[in-house]
């Protein structure tokens, strides 16, 4: 089989609906700032602030929030964007920290940590949690051999891998991965058929298996992998090679957990004329 060392390139398209943090000081909050961790250095999304509250950050998918030490507060409570009660948390003597779960499955939004005293509010601080996926880069699986697993479980060569960041303050989760068009193997009813099942398609190296989702944390970027064979040539299949150079178009859609806006990406592809019908090479650009 002819391997192609055509480099697929980079492209960024996400939801670009990155809510601003924006802090509001009661009662002794005298100023605030913010600052928040370079993307994909660390899976935290950090915001400071004078008062109670001295550090708000995400941490993988749990907000958690420090109080300062002299204040006098008894719990927190996290409050959703619809102004329902996520959660309360108590602090016990002598604690300092609380946390809340959020998940990959929250509403998205402008949160409210409020500090509470004796039953009164003392103090309020608003929080944006909203991913932005964006998707960096992708190729085929025979291009870029280095770039896959090692291993025979399943066939790296007629996979593809696929670069997302996160650049949003609030984290996500990847639930499908399609390829939709001129594909060998598409995700639709031509081809592997799981585009309207459960299936995610997604496949994980270290479990050696289809997964259904794959988390990705505010500031931190990971490589998906595919589990279908959208590269593979087939005999009957969407796409076979011929005695002619081919090109079409495909559609890279990464359904996510947090938000039905899905993230995508338009794909121009080439193949290369042979006289076998699995031995053209591929490349890709950008549609």
């Amino acid at each position: 089989m002819t391997h192609d060392t055509a480099t697929s390139m980079d492209r960024r398209t996400a939801l670009k609906t990155l809510g601003s943090v924006t802090l509001v000081g009661l009662a002794g909050c005298n100023g605030t700032s913010t600052s928040t961790t370079p993307s994909g250095t660390s899976p935290t999304s950090t915001t400071t602030a004078t008062g109670p509250f001295t550090s708000i950050s995400v941490q993988g998918t749990t907000l958690v929030v420090e109080v300062d030490a002299s204040a006098d507060v008894d719990h927190v409570n996290l409050v959703k964007p619809n102004d329902s009660l996520f959660g309360k948390r108590s602090l016990a003597a002598g604690a300092h920290r609380v946390s809340f779960d959020v998940g990959t499955a929250y509403s998205p939004g402008t949160y409210k940590i409020v500090a509470v005293n004796k039953g009164k509010s003392i103090a309020t601080v608003r929080r944006s949690l909203q991913p932005d996926l964006e998707i960096e880069t992708m190729g085929v699986g025979r291009n870029h051999p280095s770039k896959m697993w090692n291993g025979t479980e399943r066939d790296p060569s007629t996979q593809a891998f696929v670069v997302v960041k996160n650049r949003g303050n609030g984290p996500t989760a990847v639930t499908k991965l399609l390829f939709m068009g001129d594909v060998p193997y598409p995700s639709g009813k031509n081809g592997t058929n799981y585009a309207n099942t459960d299936a995610s398609g997604i496949y994980d190296p270290e479990a050696q298996s289809e997964v259904s989702n794959i988390v990705i944390p505010p500031g931190t970027q990971k490589t998906l992998y595919s589990s279908r064979s959208p590269f593979v040539f087939i005999h009957g299949g969407e796409v076979v090679c011929k005695d002619t150079k081919q090109e079409g178009t495909f559609t890279l859609t990464l359904q996510t957990s947090v938000t039905s806006n899905p993230v995508s990406q338009k794909y121009h592809i080439t193949y290369s004329a042979s006289d076998q019908f699995n031995n053209c090479s591929i490349s890709l650009t950008e549609a």
